[in-house]
């Protein structure tokens, strides 16, 4: 039997084996590692050491939940743009290797799926932060903001700052500055994240009609852009010296971390500034490289005496 793509091919129907992996492919696995890297740090920051590892196990699970719920949601909704752009022709609704009904089950059952497990494992905070950050992901960035401004990523990206208040209250129940300061940490560094993946793609963001900065601004000003909020971000990640009471390892690793960031950024800028090739991507790795780094001095800071 074969099946119609939404791109108008025809390919014949995908094996078991296949199809899995097409499931797993809605989820947006290398979002998941961003998740990983800034939920379990936290978790250790909140406890002030070592947390029940039981504990860090079941909110891992509820958040991958959750983010893969949006995610999938996510794909569902964009699928008609997804067709067009070369980054994401091989998506599985543009391929045919999941129908659209498929992803929409698919993605309300991981969102029922992680609120109940979170509930049972975790707490009522936890759980309802969860489906606090589904609901500002699809409803907020992707149906709302993604296609109407250029100013989508800024707020649609504080979807991605709940994993940090989602970790924190499975440990405490409670929300203190600590987790607020993080928050804000994620929220700052998303734009700078991002933009320079859409300077990169800026045809295909063109081509449908989805206005990100990168496509709808030149280097510079976007370059500029990124400037901003990457000395925002380390200035939001030095606040939790002195709010979180965090030692030697994290302040060195923020200020080390930091100004190499804020270098790569400028660098951009440079670049465009002088009309040469700017090589966005080479920010966007940074920007991840820096933000893993931060967070594995978070986690480690604690576990040490100064």
């Amino acid at each position: 039997m074969d099946i119609t793509t939404t791109s108008g091919r025809t390919t014949p129907k995908p094996s078991l084996g296949r199809t899995v992996r097409a499931y797993v492919q809605l989820t947006k696995p290398r979002v998941l590692e961003l998740l990983l890297v800034t939920t379990v740090p936290v978790m250790i920051l909140a406890q002030n050491g070592l947390p029940d590892l039981w504990l860090v196990f079941a909110t891992v699970v509820g958040g991958s939940l959750s983010a893969g719920s949006a995610a999938a949601f996510n794909m569902y909704l964009d699928r008609d743009i997804d067709a067009h752009m070369h980054r994401t022709e091989n998506r599985p609704l543009v391929t045919g290797e999941v129908s659209p009904r498929g992803a929409l089950v698919f993605a309300w059952t991981l969102a029922v799926a992680s609120t109940v497990w979170l509930l049972i494992t975790t707490n009522w905070l936890a759980a309802s932060l969860s489906v606090a950050a589904i609901f500002f992901y699809v409803v907020i960035y992707t149906m709302l903001l993604k296609r109407r401004t250029e100013q989508n990523i800024v707020w649609g990206g504080i979807a991605g700052c709940f994993p940090v208040l989602i970790g924190w209250s499975a440990v405490t129940a409670s929300l203190t500055w600590t987790p607020f300061i993080l928050f804000l940490l994620v929220f700052l560094w998303t734009p700078p994240h991002y933009w320079p993946l859409s300077m990169k793609y800026k045809g295909d963001y063109a081509d449908v009609d989805v206005p990100m900065l990168g496509a709808t601004r030149g280097g510079t000003q976007v370059g500029l852009q990124v400037i901003l909020y990457a000395w925002a971000t380390v200035a939001s990640s030095l606040l939790l010296i002195p709010v979180g009471g965090m030692g030697v390892v994290y302040t060195v690793s923020a200020l080390v971390f930091g100004g190499w960031f804020i270098y790569e950024s400028h660098v951009l800028y440079n670049r465009a500034v002088r009309g040469e090739q700017t090589k966005p991507m080479r920010v966007f790795h940074a920007s991840i490289t820096y933000l893993t780094l931060l967070f594995v001095a978070i986690a480690v800071d604690p576990l040490l005496p100064f």
